[in-house]
């Protein structure tokens, strides 16, 4: 029950941050921002290891296979990515298209047992759930 409580936290987190991140970038340009955005995340993210953790960063060579380094490489790009289609579309049709893409992908990742995950076999209902789902866009889209 606290994973599901965690998820909403995460999710309600994103969609402020995605509209902080916009506001900032209207004055300070979007890689400034992604930048700063990074930069304080990277912040936290000591004081967390330092207050909390404090195992070795050398762990991080022993990761297997290598791209899966590429976490924060991929965080710049889905913090410009918000920030620009929030700016487009506004933060409630980006936030529904992002969460939209969100669970596709990691359907199917989950179906194909992709990138370490466990292989999970096909559920119709949550296809169906996915298509409830993106036919709730096309109504809130529609005018």
């Amino acid at each position: 029950m606290i994973g599901f409580f965690i998820a909403l936290i995460s999710g309600a987190l994103m969609s402020i941050q995605g509209v902080f991140n916009t506001q900032v970038t209207k004055t300070s340009g979007i890689w400034v921002a992604n930048a700063f955005v990074q930069f304080t995340a990277l912040l936290v993210c000591l004081a967390a290891w330092l207050i909390t953790d404090r195992s070795s960063f050398g762990t991080l060579i022993k990761v297997e296979p290598k791209y899966m380094l590429l976490g924060g490489a991929i965080g710049a790009v889905i913090t410009y990515t918000v920030i620009k289609s929030m700016e487009m579309l506004g933060p409630a049709k980006a936030v529904m298209l992002i969460v939209i893409a969100q669970l596709i992908v990691a359907y199917v990742i989950e179906l194909l047992g992709w990138f370490g995950t466990d292989k999970q076999p096909l559920e119709w209902r949550k296809v169906i759930g996915m298509g409830i789902a993106i036919a709730g866009i096309v109504i809130f889209k529609w005018k």
